[in-house]
């Protein structure tokens, strides 16, 4: 969501914040602003929309200063406008925010009593009025955050910039992530080491409840109870925050056709060096275990559901799969002999990080399956398995999506392994066989020219269908939850036995169904389905390999995707699926990588 990028500098900050803030642009916003104190007078320039409406701001109104403060907003109180943006400003003080302030309409009631009125619809804006609050008894700054982050309720990354104060900043953290950027004779402040990364490539990420008062000198952290601790200095790998198109048109179309680099990484990184075993750490083991537990939100839910065939079919335990959001509000019965398994792209899913703290000490294990080693995920579960899949730009997710399918695939190896249902040989021909998926993929992408003129077709529909059997339903459901994000073409996918029990009711002459249904065990109930869909008029694309396109028969469209394994078929058809919605958007004339009103990385519940 928010971004936030603070630097204590040599230079003048604003371009600085302003570049920083635009490696920010992929968690999504609607408006900008950057604070700076400059002669010990701060002072602020904020702006509603893209940052190149901020960025015409500065060249007429110039914001000089060496320390300051940005910041784009994604809304949550309050409408876009340039009163509601970030910095928000009290006095001395101004702040910039990433999280939610449960009880600020009671600590808004309180400063009114004090005669403190607020101006603007924000949460946030509550902080900067209290922090003022207490500077004005006399409070040094340090002492005024303090004293405020002791009432605040909710979630939040907080950078703070005072009035007079060239060699300050403070920053605090609570549910949201913040890292503090290490240079010299100058420091910085960002939301995560993608802002930070031109300006340094030595992190201290702040600890849950951590607080930490920034000068050019260094840093001192405090914890949740205002004690002085040490925090580690990480050093991070510059290649793995590139956030360049290379010649792409969109960062979306560029994490698509990554897709075989990456699952070819995925499989090199996590299997023995001569791909006869799989080379997962000790704490991955299922041996005893009695359950699995999945949980994840959005496109990691859906791999969390392919995920539940394959654990159940390959290493025969049960499985339950939970949305973040409700998780721990059921009050989940949970075995201390359980394995419990966080599916987070970013590693700071909000809902996710709550419900791994809910089950910790309740399960025999928590494993991550993260993008971000740094994570809050990746650092709080037992183990965590990266997914590699580099930086993921575009708020939809694609890389990220099929290479957690293929770290959810390697685990469900493991419990089979663990669990005697998968003998060597047959483990062996399993391991030979994830061997040819980087290729299978780079088949399907051979087809986008073919999946490209299915698109032009689906951009003039309103509404649309994904149908699919076994592996292929959670797909049907990633297929309507890509065209919808992106091109805003509603779209519902159904598992093709449910057609009867109400979608059917929706088939017309108009609405396009997409069948997914390569030909396997359940290929020919998928087509029977079809079928119906057929006798009511319905206009079917059907995708399927070559053999499955010809037994159908003639239907409205066709897309014919290589012949594949059973085990690999969820992976391999989400290249049509993520192709499919990327050119319908770009017939619709959408914002293919930034949608309206989504936020890649979602940090607040």
């Amino acid at each position: 969501m928010c971004g936030i990028v603070g630097v204590l500098g040599r230079h003048e900050v604003a371009p600085l914040i302003l570049e920083s803030l635009k490696r920010l642009e992929y968690r999504g916003y609607d408006s900008a602003g950057i604070a700076t104190v400059n002669a010990g007078v701060l002072d602020r320039r904020r702006a509603v929309g893209k940052l190149v409406n901020l960025s015409d701001l500065l060249v007429h109104q110039p914001l000089p200063g060496k320390a300051g403060i940005g910041h784009t907003r994604w809304a949550t109180h309050g409408e876009p406008n340039v009163k509601n943006a970030h910095p928000h400003r009290s006095g001395p003080v101004a702040v910039v925010h990433n999280g939610i302030i449960e009880n600020f309409r009671a600590l808004r009631e309180a400063l009114a009593l004090e005669g403190i009125g607020h101006e603007t619809d924000t949460d946030t804006e509550t902080i900067a009025l209290l922090t003022r609050h207490h500077l004005d008894r006399g409070m040094t700054p340090a002492e005024a955050v303090a004293a405020t982050l002791a009432r605040l309720d909710g979630a939040f990354a907080l950078a703070f910039l005072f009035d007079g104060e060239e060699d300050l900043m403070i920053g605090a953290r609570k549910g949201s992530p913040l890292a503090v950027g290490w240079g010299e004779g100058e420091m910085f402040l960002g939301s995560d080491a993608i802002a930070l990364a031109p300006m340094t490539d030595r992190i201290t990420y702040l600890e849950e409840g951590d607080w930490v008062v920034i000068t050019r000198a260094g840093a001192e952290f405090h914890d949740l109870a205002g004690n002085r601790v040490n925090r580690p200095v990480a050093r991070i790998r510059l290649d793995q925050t590139r956030v360049d198109k290379a010649g792409h048109k969109h960062f979306m179309a560029k994490e698509i056709a990554e897709q075989p680099s990456v699952l070819g990484a995925v499989t090199a990184f996590h299997l023995l060096p001569d791909g006869t075993d799989l080379a997962l750490p000790a704490e991955v083991d299922f041996t005893t275990a009695d359950r699995i537990t999945l949980v994840a939100c959005g496109t990691g839910h859906y791999a969390t559901q392919v995920a539940k065939y394959w654990f159940e079919q390959l290493a025969g335990i049960p499985v339950e799969i939970d949305i973040a959001s409700e998780f721990r509000y059921r009050q989940p019965v949970l075995s201390d002999r359980g394995v419990a398994i966080f599916v987070s792209q970013s590693g700071e899913t909000a809902d996710t990080l709550a419900a791994l703290r809910h089950v910790s000490g309740k399960v025999a294990r928590t494993i991550g399956v993260v993008n971000v080693p740094t994570s809050s995920i990746a650092r709080e579960t037992d183990v965590a398995l990266p997914i590699l899949a580099g930086p993921e730009i575009s708020v939809a997710s694609t890389k990220g999506f099929t290479a957690q399918l293929l770290v959810l695939l390697l685990l469900a190896l493991k419990a089979g392994q663990d669990r005697g249902r998968l003998p060597p040989a047959m483990m062996a021909q399993h391991l030979a066989t994830l061997k040819t998926l980087p290729g299978l993929v780079a088949r399907a992408l051979d087809r986008e020219a073919d999946i490209e003129a299915l698109a032009q077709k689906l951009a003039e529909t309103r509404d649309a269908l994904f149908l699919g059997r076994g592996v292929m339903f959670p797909l049907a459901l990633e297929a309507a939850l890509k065209l919808k994000e992106i091109s805003y073409i509603h779209a519902e996918g159904y598992a093709s036995g449910e057609l009867k029990h109400g979608p059917i009711a929706l088939i017309d002459k108009v609405m396009p169904v997409i069948v997914l249904a390569p030909r396997d065990a359940l290929y020919d109930k998928t087509v029977s389905n079809m079928q119906e869909v057929m006798a009511r008029q319905g206009r079917v694309i059907l995708v399927s390999d070559r053999a499955g396109l010809d037994e159908a028969g003639p239907v409205w469209a066709q897309l014919q995707m290589p012949s594949v394994p059973d085990l690999l078929a969820p992976i391999v058809y989400a290249i049509p699926a993520q192709l499919l919605a990327y050119h319908a958007a770009l017939a619709r004339g959408t914002d293919v990588d930034q949608p309206r009103n989504l936020a890649k990385s979602v940090t607040v519940e």
